[in-house]
């Protein structure tokens, strides 16, 4: 753990001129994107140079100091396929081209963020034979080692390909069930070579949309026999990395398995090494099924499982929207970066999001700074949420600190607790002031003195 106020050193930073490594030549699949979107290195170099000497400390009134500028330290991370979402949906083409992967490295760096994650068919095409597997792995690393950006989390695609249609893990077909572990196996070998320290496991096409087309009891058997040969392989092999499960309760399927916090709690209790494994959950992913994020994250770090997070943005019980952090529900994004702060939480912020349909590419990297700047700034709206006196006399009043205290005394069993009285009709005309927090939490998250 780092000493308050300081920072984990970073190594120099040398960006390149342009995207093209110097280690190999520009895959084929990113030229198109390299020629639609060339950037200037000195430019990305003096970004990188202001965020390595720190941010700039703004005065926000009535709150004291606070920096909305990004740092390493913050944890902040992107997936490839965030940024790199070409904005393809079900009813219209792409608005964006592609981009390199290097690019992708360099551009976040420069932003302040601390590291990137992705599938492995984001960095690597799917089909790719070794030799071209190697190319891509080698200009990425060289990029990471250029900007020491890290790599906490990896996963693997298990939706794209036709062959996924019915599933991967929990598939009807026996051959597609065992290609789709070696294929997670072969990708957790790459994780663990750039020092990944999570596996996050997403189920997009474990369901069916026809609860006659699956044995649903089945289904988790094979789910469990899954996740017990992964647990297998990394512990055989030494190493040092868990899984995280990340729940979805439908799209792309009509239904799909372990669709909450609370589903893939309860299944990982079944498996062989339940150590090894906990969740990823996702804002809007909990908030599809009507679910209050808050309240699952509060559980998953309660069972000491919030392996990971990914922080996005949802308008209530609809598609995935995916949108910048705190643009859906920003009530909720207040109270959920209060509690990440308050128990510690440590790991990466993952901002899984998409960068709106709308947008250019000027637009896709000013998105990824709004989620970290989105973070930050709730980050100290909440922290003088909780040191504000008038909070904390309307909580004391409330007896909200009253939670904190064991229903039982020291000593006490269930036969002390027998010969208690109570008055239950005083208790139930007693109010509690709950109205006068609440308005204060939104006070404070717009800035109201």
């Amino acid at each position: 753990m780092r000493e308050a106020g300081l920072e984990p050193a970073r190594p120099k930073t040398q960006v390149p001129k342009t995207c093209v490594s110097a280690i190999s030549p520009l895959p084929q699949t990113h030229t198109k994107a390299l020629s639609a979107s060339i950037w200037i290195g000195d430019k990305i170099r003096g970004k990188l140079a202001m965020y390595q000497n720190g941010p700039k400390p703004t005065t926000n009134e009535g709150h004291g100091t606070m920096s909305l500028t990004p740092t390493p330290a913050d944890k902040f991370t992107f997936g490839l396929w965030t940024v790199g979402w070409q904005a393809r949906d079900p009813f219209g083409d792409a608005t964006r081209g592609a981009l390199d992967p290097v690019r992708t490295v360099n551009e976040l760096a420069a932003r302040g963020a601390y590291g990137v994650t992705f599938h492995d068919d984001d960095l690597i095409p799917f089909g790719s034979d070794e030799g071209a597997r190697r190319g891509h792995i080698d200009r990425f690393k060289k990029a990471l080692a250029e900007t020491g950006m890290k790599v906490p989390m990896a996963t693997t695609n298990l939706f794209t390909h036709p062959v996924f249609k019915d599933g991967a893990f929990t598939s009807n077909d026996k051959d597609i069930r065992r290609y789709s572990i070696r294929k997670v196996m072969q990708n957790i070998e790459l994780a663990v070579e750039l020092g990944a320290k999570t596996y996050v496991c997403w189920g997009g096409r474990e369901g069916a949309e026809s609860d006659g087309a699956k044995d649903a009891y089945v289904a988790l058997d094979r789910f469990r026999e899954a996740f017990n040969v992964l647990g297998e392989f990394v512990t055989d092999n030494g190493y040092d990395i868990k899984f995280a499960i990340e729940p979805k309760p439908n799209e792309p399927r009509g239904d799909i398995f372990l669709p909450t916090i609370g589903h893939a709690l309860a299944f990982i209790n079944s498996l062989d090494r339940p150590e090894l494994v906990g969740v990823n959950p996702e804002v809007g992913h909990e908030q599809m099924a009507g679910l209050n994020f808050v309240h699952g994250i509060a559980q998953a770090l309660w069972h000491k499982k919030l392996y990971h997070i990914d922080l996005n943005g949802q308008h209530g019980p609809k598609f995935d929207q995916d949108l910048v952090f705190g643009h859906g529900d920003l009530k909720s994004a207040f109270f959920l970066v209060d509690l990440l702060e308050r128990y510690k939480y440590d790991g990466p912020k993952h901002f899984d999001y998409k960068p709106a349909r709308t947008e250019d590419d000027k637009g896709v990297w000013e998105s990824a700074t709004s989620n970290m700047r989105t973070y930050l700034a709730l980050k100290e709206r909440a922290a003088a949420f909780r040191a504000d006196p008038r909070v904390i006399e309307a909580m004391k009043a409330s007896n909200i600190p009253g939670l904190g205290q064991s229903t039982l005394n020291a000593g006490e069993t269930w036969r002390d607790l027998a010969k208690d009285s109570f008055d239950v009709e005083a208790a139930g005309t007693r109010g509690y002031g709950y109205e006068l927090v609440d308005q204060l939490a939104l006070e404070h998250l717009m800035g109201v003195k």
